[in-house]
């Protein structure tokens, strides 16, 4: 699949893009990383032009996470989780930290496999409002692919290599990072109810 999507990338461009990560962030098996990475790396090579390039990828994505928000939000976690085939443990997984983490699960969710494509269905079965949900899941949308399009952009040619280092290490900076913002907003709002 991997090769048949590299050729539509170089074939047809960002169109390519946008579809591959709406699909991906949906919940179809598509290596979202790795397309915008080869997107990154062939803007670099003047193949994609950068900004369409970064406009493609973030908006196919924002399209999917909003797509996965409406889908829960209409039929239901428990519904959505007989038809998508991820595994039980991956639900239970995303449910459990959507629980513990909350709003800021949307915003990292994104760097952690298997858990992205289901914290926008689980948010949309909870009582979390729209605006709520655009304002966390939109911007983590805009950090992830243009965290992975910068790569393959700067890493050039050691694309490759970059990716396979920073794609085995990217569910634990994930969970450093929620861990960082989460003690930071506990500590913000304990000033702020003892200075009330």
């Amino acid at each position: 699949m991997e090769e048949r999507l590299l050729h539509w990338l170089a074939r047809d461009g960002t169109i390519v893009l946008f579809f591959a990560q709406m699909l991906g962030i949906f919940g179809l098996p598509i290596p979202d990383e790795f397309l915008m990475t080869v997107a990154g790396t062939l803007a670099r090579n003047g193949h994609l032009h950068l900004w369409s390039t970064l406009l493609a990828a973030v908006s196919g994505c924002i399209a999917g996470i909003t797509l996965s928000y409406w889908l829960g939000r209409t039929v239901g976690f428990a519904a959505v989780h007989r038809f998508i085939h991820l595994s039980d443990s991956a639900f239970v997984r995303a449910q459990r930290w959507f629980l513990r983490f909350g709003c800021w699960l949307l915003m990292f969710g994104y760097f952690i496999p298997g858990v992205r494509h289901v914290t926008a269905i689980a948010a949309g079965s909870t009582p979390l409002g729209f605006r709520t949900f655009a304002t966390y899941a939109y911007p983590g949308a805009v950090l992830w692919s243009f965290g992975f399009v910068f790569l393959g952009y700067f890493a050039g040619e050691r694309w490759r290599s970059v990716f396979d280092l920073l794609r085995r290490r990217l569910p634990l900076i994930a969970v450093v990072v929620i861990a960082v913002v989460a003690a930071a907003a506990l500590f913000i709002t304990s000033r702020k109810n003892t200075s009330a």
